[in-house]
């Protein structure tokens, strides 16, 4: 490997002809099943399994029109799942894609931001604190760099890594900073070894999925109970064994909505791709229902509520000159009031030697931190080149920003002669309270003004000792705007029941302004500290603003917040923020920050903007909604399925309902209906109601009592045209057939969300529902599906009959929701 070339960074034409012969830089993935497979998976299900044999039993017996009908039902329903799963998978990978590492690295002699599966061998990879090691690196600097190495070797204390050694993808440099070359990339990678051995692992289930599967064993159970009896009434009644067995397997089918698991995921992974659209990407599905019962959302100031575009915009020096700097985001231009920057050059050079940032041209985008990165800017607008400036003045040695220490410390061996030391951080940091009280004074006023304040201090010396006492450089106060929308978003959080928290390490009074003008903090309310001593949960209630704060303090301040039963939502962007993402029952990342936050996260936000968590949440909402949903539409027809043919019996009916036509309105209402419903749109004031418990059931909340109201309705209106029917000698199993499956469908519309005049409609629902209307008729006008099912045919007076009465459960139902609101 040529050294010297790969310090200096890849051009695109090496880059591109190494990616030609490496391929991507990707680890396997988990084989997905292929088209048999899948088919396989939706005909392993017990229910399935129970048609199959139903439908060989029938076929030996000669019983055609039964198995045909059968044999429809597993095929429609073996389609409709498999393109959920694919769909589902579809998007699930989608936003893997999305929320893809990205790495730093050098081309063509400049700083950029790049994919991490873009990256070859000999790219030249910058690492800070908090980064993921994107691909096997030879470590060609290395100041103070420890790598968590537990995901390779499962040991959790972090490794010193020096020039020469080598740090294997997936590993995490915590504390330090490192450049390394890139030796192996993708599967060759020592990360890319282990994936192959894991990646035919099976995802788990959700929480929710977990529940609705326990919830589906009890549903079946009862139906199995109920068919018992239904079996047992009609071989009392003289019906053959081999119909009654059939119609009882029919029963149990048509009253389990065995579609609902793939209803489930197929809404959670759309409804993740939706979110995905408004810059929020779930990392993991759960996310997605947890989102809707989230009752505190813990920030960050910096980037979440804030810009994020930091600009010096005031600086005071050590011999007390105070001056007024203006300028756009990191742009190296701007003015500086009064005129003539002579005293302040001395603070400002400190300021871009004791720094890892860079500007990357032609747009000025920030390479590293922003707050260094307006270090730089600030720079150029007093005059300065940082390029020019950081290769006459080499680093020689360093001490890196630490959380517990708030300072950094870097050693530079100048053209003239000697070192030069510089030390920037917070001013208790960096500043005696007693000889530098004048500073202290400035930097409470620029705190006041919400202003971030650093204190720089420097002193020239013999040798390159990090410890050399320093003197004053002055203070710069960096301001970083509120978002536009950040006021608006927090009143937006207090309306949907969730309480926002500020967390910011900025000092007190700084912290305060900020809670001020975001509107969560009142005249007399406290200002926590994050150094204030062990929290307790009596310790967070009211709390709103926390300062000072440690990353690793959050941890404390989530556990206080769950212990009083708060669903608590945390943001972060560093490396000591992942405990508390972990912890916090939502981790919400900023796309910006590192990869361990990133990773450690359920939701990353790509534009570090807190106002796209509000619209997470309502999204968050409406797919439980629609989960909810679609259990109200599909277990209130089971249960009126049920019903029915327990009922019949007892008002003379032997068997209200064949086989056949049991599993016709079963495939009719549980396929195309069922999934329609899950594209619903959030209903009206979905952020402007408390958000639901996690310990609530999935049928809590009023949910049972309307399924079992539902399907009473239901059952009591077909049981009734039924009995008519019969009293005036007509085909009563043929009118109980065509009000069974318009009832039903009729509750499907019913159950819709209620929107606001104008606002967002779903078509695909009156569609579905028309389409299996139709083909409801269909099965007792046109003569094929006649002898399919074994229906008679009915006067176009009875159908329109038969569709009154069959609207009326809807109805009812749509008043009483109407009479709730």
């Amino acid at each position: 490997m040529n050294r010297t070339a790969a310090v200096a960074g890849l051009t695109s034409a090496e880059v591109a002809e190494r990616r030609r012969a490496d391929g991507p830089n990707v680890v396997a993935k988990p084989v997905q099943r292929h088209l048999l497979g899948r088919i396989g998976h939706q005909l392993a299900d017990p229910l399935v399994a129970l048609l199959l044999i139903a439908a060989v039993v029938t076929a030996i017996l000669g019983d055609l029109p039964d198995t045909a009908v059968i044999a429809l039902v597993v095929f429609v329903n073996t389609v409709i799942g498999v393109v959920q799963e694919v769909r589902a998978d579809a998007a699930i990978a989608a936003l893997d894609d999305l929320a893809a590492p990205t790495a730093r690295v050098v081309r063509d002699g400049q700083d950029r931001i790049v994919p991490a599966a873009d990256l070859v061998r000999g790219d030249l990879v910058r690492l800070e604190a908090g980064d993921v090691v994107p691909a096997d690196l030879e470590l060609a600097v290395a100041e103070r760099a420890a790598f968590d190495e537990s995901s390779l070797t499962g040991e959790s204390v972090p490794v010193h890594r020096g020039p020469g050694e080598e740090s294997g993808s997936g590993t995490v440099l915590t504390t330090g900073r490192a450049t390394g070359i890139v030796v192996r990339v993708g599967a060759d990678s020592s990360l890319g070894r282990i994936a192959d051995l894991v990646s035919r692992t099976a995802p788990g289930l959700t929480p929710l999925q977990r529940r609705l599967a326990a919830l589906g064993r009890t549903l079946g159970a009862a139906a199995v109970a109920v068919s018992a009896i239904v079996f047992g009434l009609g071989m009392l009644a003289g019906q053959p064994v081999v119909r009654m067995a059939i119609t009882a397997v029919s029963l149990v089918v048509a009253a389990v909505p065995e579609s609902l698991p793939a209803v489930v995921t197929l809404a959670l992974a759309l409804g993740a791709r939706r979110m995905a659209r408004t810059r929020a990407i779930p990392r993991r599905l759960h996310a997605v229902e947890t989102l809707g019962s989230v009752t505190v959302i813990a920030a960050d100031k910096t980037g979440t509520l804030t810009e994020n575009r930091m600009s010096v915009q005031r600086a005071v020096t050590a011999t007390g000159g105070r001056y007024t700097v203006t300028g756009t985001g990191y742009t190296p231009t701007g003015t500086i009031q009064p005129a003539g920057v002579d005293e302040l050059r001395p603070l400002a050079l400190a300021g871009l030697l004791c720094n890892d940032a860079d500007l990357v041209k032609p747009d000025w985008s920030p390479a590293g931190d922003p707050m260094e990165a307006a270090l730089l800017a600030f720079a150029g607008r007093c005059g300065y080149d940082w390029v020019t400036e950081r290769a006459k003045a080499p680093r020689v040695a360093e001490q890196p920003f630490d959380h517990a220490a708030l300072r950094m410390t870097t050693a530079h061996h100048l053209d003239t002669g000697g070192y030069l030391i510089v030390a920037k951080g917070a001013p208790e940091a960096i500043l005696d309270p007693e000889a530098d009280s004048d500073l202290f004074a400035a930097a409470r006023e620029f705190a006041a003004d919400g202003l971030r304040v650093l204190a720089v201090a420097a002193a020239h010396s013999a040798r390159p000792d990090i410890a050399a006492p320093l003197r004053p450089a002055g203070l710069v106060g960096i301001g970083d705007p509120l978002r536009e929308q950040a006021a608006a978003t927090a009143t937006a959080f207090e309306a949907s029941g969730v309480r926002l928290l500020m967390i910011t390490g900025d000092h007190p009074a700084t912290a305060a302004a900020i809670g001020s003008h975001l509107g969560i903090l009142g005249p007399g309310d406290r200002v926590a500290r994050g150094d204030d001593g062990p929290l307790t949960a009596a310790d967070v209630a009211g709390i709103r603003v926390y300062a000072r704060t440690q990353p690793d303090r959050k941890l404390d301040i989530v556990a206080a917040l769950q212990q009083q039963g708060e669903v608590v939502a945390m943001t972060g962007d560093g490396v000591n923020d992942a405990p508390a993402l972990r912890r916090a029952d939502i981790g919400v990342a900023m796309g910006s920050g590192t990869e361990v936050a990133r990773q450690a996260a359920d939701l990353v936000l790509v534009d570090d903007n807190l106002a796209t968590v509000a619209d997470a949440i309502g999204e968050g909402r409406r797919i439980y909604d629609n989960i909810r949903r679609f259990l109200r539409y599909a277990l209130a027809g089971g249960i009126a399925e049920l019903v029915v043919m327990l009922a019949g019996p007892l008002l003379g009916m032997p068997l209200a309902l064949l086989p056949g036509q049991l599993l016709w309105i079963n495939l009719l209402t549980h396929g195309v209906p069922g999934v329609a419903l899950g594209a619903e749109p959030a209903e009206k004031g979905v952020l402007r109601r408390p958000p639901r418990s996690p310990q609530e059931s999935v049928l809590g909340d009023g949910l049972l009592g309307s399924v079992l109201a539902g399907g009473v309705a239901v059952a009591t209106v077909v049981l009734a045209a039924g009995v008519i029917a019969d009293q005036a000698g007509r085909p009563w199993q043929s009118v109980m057939f065509v009000v069974l499956g318009l009832a039903q469908l009729g509750v499907a519309l019913a159950v819709r969300a209620r929107t606001t005049s104008g606002g967002e409609r779903n078509p695909w629902l009156p569609a579905a529902v028309a389409l299996s209307g139709l083909l409801q008729v269909a099965g007792v006008v046109t003569e094929p599906l006649r002898t399919l099912l074994g229906t008679e045919p009915l006067t176009a007076l009875e159908l329109l009959g038969c569709a009154l009465i069959a609207v009326l459960p809807g109805v009812a139902l749509r008043l009483l929701r109407h009479g709730r609101a």
